[in-house]
Order: C-alpha cells, then structure tokens, then sequence
C-alpha cells in the first residue's frame, strides 16, 4: 500500500508521475491491440495510446486503485477510441468483400483511396502480449481476435457495441465493468452484447465452424508451393493451391475475386505486365503472409508491390488479401520491410 498517500492498496507501489511509464511502458503494446480491433488502423491505434499515456500522466494523482491499473488504462484508451469514432465522418474501415458483389474484370481506372481500409497488424507486435484472459464473458482466443475477418466483421459495430464487445468476449471484463466504463446499467450493456454478438453472427464465421485448419507442416509446403508459383509466374500451379470457392481483394481497389477460375485468370492477365517476382516472410495478424516486391520487364531493382495475407483450409488457401499502393509506402515500413530490394 502506499503510504501517505491517501490511495486505496490497488495502487501500485511507488506509482507517480516520476515513474508512471515504468508502469505503463509493460501495457503498451496489449493497449495498441485494443485500438487496433477498435479503429481498424495501425497509426490511428499508435495515436490513441500515445493520447491515452499523456491523459493518465496528467490524472496519476487521481488513480485511487479501485480497479487493476491496466484496466484504468483501458478506460482511458477505450474512451479515447469513442472520441475518435465520434469525430469522423466515417466510423468503421471495410475489405472490398463488404462494399459490393464480387468482380469479374481487370479494374479500370484508380483505386478508392475515399474508403477508410483495413489495415493489418504485425505479428512482431503480439510477441510480449500474453492470452491471459479468463474473465466470464470472455469468447475468443487472441489468434483469433486478430484475424483479418474477425477484425473486417468487427468494424461495422456501431461503436459502443464494439467496444462492449471486444471488451466483454475478448478481453473478458464483467457486465459491470463495461457498465461502469460506458454508462448505464448491467441490462443495457447485456442488450448492447446481444446486439452485438447477433451481428457478428451473421457476418463472421469462426475457425471453430470453418472447415478443417491446416498443419503447421502442411501449412509451409502450401507456403513453399505458393511462393514457387509466384516466383516462376505459373497461373496453373497458383490455380491448383486456390479452393474452389477462394476469395482474392486488393484495397485500395474496391474489386474483388471469388472463385479459383475467377482469380487465376486474373493473374493469368495481370502477371504478363511485370518482370518478376519475389517473397519475403511477413506474419501478419497471425495468419501467413508475405512482402511482395516485383521489377519491371526490363530489370532493375525490386521494388514493393503488395503485402499478401493468407487463409489457409484444408490444404489450400482460402483467401488472399493484398494490401497495395499507396497502402503499401506506409505498411511496409510498419511492417520493418523496405521498400526496395536491390538486385
């Protein structure tokens, strides 16, 4: 307990504004995850922790120790994420599979940099998180709460069933914890989950109803074979890897493939413009991925072209989401790729 200070014995030890970040510094990174499924952006879920470290600075004399201090830190960052909501015009971010039926044309013309887009997550920045929830509402396993369509299906809640939501069946807070964060009573955030929990049941399947997960050792031949028919630019090995009902999209265009005759000749058309390809490595939202770098027809050096995330089934994959310019001149660097390979 602190002595002296007047502060009930939840308050760490010590705890001021002196050596508040060697307090905060730990929860950081769980923090921007929180965002991250909040806002649906990398830089915006940086911004809101940074803006949440500098509001509890300032209020550290007022933390009395009622709750953890992790939770009063995702108080604070939850409703710093609320404010954000409120202040745009558009609240949630999309993959091209929620804006319209699928494609079955080259795109003409630009990509839509008027969507706010999904962003993906790092998987270096999960490495210190540990997936020590156990609170009685608690639903989904971090793996899964950060998969690209978790995340897509998770972004069209109005904000405060979000937050409800990921803080009750993700991060595992009581009814009355979210009540006493959001307001209202214990009913009203159970009708709030409801909602929520209906929603998401409609436009999300979970791994736990999908079909069968791939292997580890099952998963990196697919990868290796995936990798070899991008390098070589072979449409019939890349078709063969695709399940019959794959999906492919490329924010920021709005286009979107489903089907593997549909995507293969996509690539059997788009490839013929480029002088190669290569992969590196990239795990992102715990799912595989990859930085794809191609050159033109005349040689040269590699330059960034997409960063790739995959779902894998059943010994094939089952989606492909890649992330392209302009998106790429800012993930890449997030992601510490670069965005050139010399040759």
């Amino acid at each position: 307990m602190n002595q002296g200070s007047g502060r009930g014995p939840g308050v760490p030890a010590g705890l001021n504004r002196d050596t508040f970040a060697r307090f905060a510094e730990p929860h950081r990174q769980e923090l921007k995850l929180h965002c991250y499924r909040m806002l649906g952006s990398l830089q915006d879920a940086e911004d809101v922790v940074q803006e949440t470290f500098v509001k509890a600075w300032n209020a550290v004399d007022e933390f009395e120790g009622r709750a953890l201090f992790k939770n009063w830190l995702y108080r604070i960052a939850t409703n710093a994420c609320l404010n954000a909501l409120a202040s745009r015009s558009r609240r949630s971010r999309f993959l091209p599979a929620q804006l319209g039926a699928p494609s079955t044309e080259v795109p003409r013309g630009q990509p839509d940099t008027e969507v706010s887009w999904l962003q993906p997550y790092p998987d270096f920045e999960l490495e210190s998180i540990v997936d020590i929830n156990t609170g009685p509402e608690h639903r989904y396993e971090m793996r899964e709460a950060v998969r690209l369509a978790f995340l897509a299906a998770i972004q069209q809640l109005p904000p405060r069933q979000r937050a409800a939501l990921i803080l009750a069946d993700v991060i595992g807070w009581s009814t009355a914890e979210i009540a006493s964060l959001l307001g209202g009573s214990a009913a009203s955030v159970n009708s709030i989950l409801q909602r929520a929990r209906e929603t998401m049941r409609s436009s999300y399947r979970s791994d736990a109803t999908a079909t069968r997960p791939i292997g580890d050792a099952g998963q990196q031949a697919l990868l290796d074979r995936y990798v070899r028919a991008w390098e070589s630019t072979d449409p019939d090995a890349f078709a063969n890897l695709l399940k019959d009902d794959a999906t492919y999209s490329m924010p920021p265009w709005r286009e979107w493939y489903q089907g593997r005759d549909s995507i293969a000749a996509f690539f059997g058309k788009v490839w013929k413009a480029y002088g190669g390809f290569r992969l590196l490595p990239a795990g992102a939202n715990q799912q595989p991925a990859f930085a794809l770098y191609s050159r033109s027809k005349g040689g040269g050096d590699w330059n960034a072209h997409s960063l790739q995330v995959l779902s894998a089934h059943d010994e094939r994959i089952a989606s492909l989401t890649m992330f392209m310019k302009p998106l790429t001149l800012t993930l890449f660097p997030a992601f510490r790729l670069p965005l050139t390979l010399t040759v």
